[in-house]
């Protein structure tokens, strides 16, 4: 008894420390080290949507941005966008808290140009005087005006720390994390190495769009 008792501790454990394999919507199910997969949901009221961990200074994220943007408008789903500033890139933290700064207190379609102009612009952006230049110049072109000082309770930068930290809970360890997700699956666009070619995002759309007008919803409670 004492024998069965461990043998099934250690096939418990193995399994805790081997790699999730997700199923996919197309092609055939691969490992990946994610942890917490309760958060790979759409919102309420969606079946489908794309959920994206970025990096105002990453040039994968830069190149994947548009056409995210596209996908969701083409697709007619969510684009769930959370930061996930790396610590080598010593301004997108910041430039994530004015992103916020423009979501809650201005607009938050003029947060989405933000981010996306930003994206663009981001080969000249490289300290935090740099970010702090592009910011002015960007909110008088726009009309706005930058606060003297732009989160005074650090409310801001809570919401950036907890998209930070939900990245954590998942595993993210690249950007962009590129993930389609429906009610009961998911599938990574872009990730870990071979993950990373964005275009890839509409064929697993369409195919995720399709799989949810076949398979009934799981219930979640």
């Amino acid at each position: 008894m004492r024998r069965l008792s461990l043998l099934v501790f250690f096939l418990i454990a193995i399994s805790l420390a081997a790699p999730a394999l997700s199923a996919q919507f197309i092609g055939a199910p691969v490992h990946n080290d994610f942890r917490d997969t309760s958060i790979l949901r759409p919102p309420t009221g969606s079946k489908v949507a794309i959920l994206v961990f970025e990096d105002l200074g990453c040039p994968a994220c830069a190149r994947a941005h548009p056409i995210e943007l596209q996908a969701a408008e083409q697709f007619h789903v969510p684009l769930m966008r959370h930061d996930f500033p790396l610590a080598i890139h010593v301004w997108t933290f910041e430039g994530a808290v004015y992103a916020r700064y423009l979501q809650d207190k201005v607009s938050p379609k003029l947060a989405d140009q933000f981010r996306t102009d930003v994206f663009h612009d981001q080969a000249a952006i490289d300290s935090k005087d740099a970010l702090h230049r592009y910011v002015q110049h960007w909110f008088q072109q726009h009309g706005q005006k930058v606060p003297f000082v732009i989160d005074p309770t650090g409310a801001l930068a809570a919401k950036v720390q907890a998209d930070f930290d939900l990245g954590k809970r998942l595993n993210v360890t690249y950007t962009p994390t590129l993930v389609v997700v429906s009610r009961n699956n998911y599938q990574i666009v872009c990730g870990p190495p071979p993950l990373t070619d964005p275009t890839q995002l509409s064929p697993i759309l369409r195919a995720a769009i399709e799989q949810t007008k076949t398979v009934p919803a799981a219930s979640h409670k």
